[in-house]
């Protein structure tokens, strides 16, 4: 394979080079327990604390508030599930997410709702933005706790994320947002947000799998989500992933350093990919132009399978993602795009492409080159392309 483009941000990251050479001391050398008290295991706890300094300023909060996790699937199921245990006995049993949230999220509530917890799903726009009347209208006396996502992992959109904080806060109700997406593409301050909880995970900043935050803001009480010992302030249990950590710390601090000029850099070129996709007949763009994260691309390409579009590109050295969950074996197209007001067809031919600080304009000409001879052989191939072209004559 002569050329390969790694189109799949969103989905992990490449280790950064500076990251990984910080963590290889604790890998190997610095082994130390955190926990013990000679040299070799205090150093591995300073580690721990400069790592949870350097996040605390990254996002303009204080390093109490940072909780170190295996990432930001447990992150979110800490904040939902812990604050919705602890209100439930002062009568609060109501949860409020949005239809288009993580699994994460909203397998979570799925689960409560089993235990007795009642969820309202707020819709989105068709555009995928979430209206913060609709989070307002939601809200009941037992509602415990709001959870609606900084930025959409399929479709990238941005959500007005300040402004429910602020509502909740008004009502006298938690807010968590999984923010996991919109680190390091989006500014984020979270005392000026005014968020509750926060959830971030490593390896969508180019640190390591199986580490993450959750941002606890001084005041919120949440209760422990691991037990079985004195870690991170006694709050989550379990020897600490050293290395892990160490590398958060550092990606953190250098993916926030430059995202307005990744922004002005990414922002043309994610453009350029859109509009060139979508001078092809029936395509369309899944959630807003504007609104929207840097690096995110995702389009609708009626009359093909998003299956056989990735493995074709993949031959064509392209790495990205689909609409339709084909590595999990479940043959229902995204729940996201569904969200959008999408039919089947339409969500299971859809393309995200999510790019990095490296992808160049020339690296979108190659990618607007191989699509359209693409998407024209697997027309070709397709009933859904002939129905369609039949039915629009």
């Amino acid at each position: 394979m002569e050329k390969f483009l790694y189109c799949d941000n969103a989905a992990t990251t490449k280790i950064g080079d500076e990251v990984f050479e910080a963590m290889l001391p604790y890998l190997k050398d610095a082994y130390g327990n955190p926990s013990s008290i000679y040299k070799l295991g205090r150093d591995s706890k300073k580690a721990i604390e400069i790592a949870r300094e350097k996040t605390a300023k990254a996002l303009n909060a204080d390093p109490k508030e940072i909780i170190f996790t295996s990432g930001g699937t447990e992150s979110d199921n800490w904040a939902i599930r812990s604050t919705a245990y602890r209100l439930r006995e002062k009568g609060k049993t109501h949860i409020i997410t949005t239809v288009f949230e993580h699994h994460a999220v909203l397998h979570t509530c799925e689960q409560l709702e089993k235990e007795g917890f009642s969820v309202t799903y707020v819709p989105v726009s068709n555009e995928g933005l979430v209206s913060v009347t609709d989070i307002e209208n939601a809200i009941t006396e037992e509602t415990a706790i709001v959870s609606v996502m900084f930025a959409n992992n399929e479709i990238g959109t941005i959500q007005p994320i300040k402004e429910i904080a602020a509502v909740c806060k008004e009502k006298k109700v938690i807010f968590h947002t999984d923010a996991v997406q919109a680190l390091g593409n989006v500014p984020i301050d979270l005392k000026d947000l005014g968020v509750d909880l926060a959830s971030f995970s490593g390896h969508k900043i180019h640190a390591p799998k199986g580490v993450g935050i959750i941002y606890i803001r001084k005041g919120v009480l949440l209760p422990n989500f691991i037990h079985g010992g004195g870690q991170e302030r006694a709050k989550r249990a379990g020897t600490e992933n050293v290395a892990g950590i160490v590398g958060f710390g550092v990606a953190i601090e250098n993916i926030v350093k430059n995202i307005p000029e990744k922004i002005e850099k990414l922002t043309p070129i994610r453009n350029k990919l859109i509009d060139g996709i979508l001078t092809l007949p029936h395509t369309r763009l899944n959630g807003s132009k504007n609104e929207r994260l840097c690096g995110n691309v995702n389009v609708s390409i009626e009359g093909i399978e998003g299956e056989s579009l990735l493995l074709m590109l993949d031959m064509k050295g392209i790495a990205a993602s689909s609409g339709s969950a084909c590595t999990s074996g479940s043959l229902d197209p995204s729940h996201v795009l569904l969200s959008l007001g999408l039919v089947h067809e339409v969500a299971h031919s859809s393309l995200r492409l999510s790019i990095s600080e490296d992808f160049s304009e020339q690296d979108a000409e190659y990618v607007l080159s191989v699509i359209p001879e693409i998407v024209e052989k697997l027309r070709k191939m397709s009933p859904l392309w002939e129905r369609l072209v039949s039915e629009s004559k």
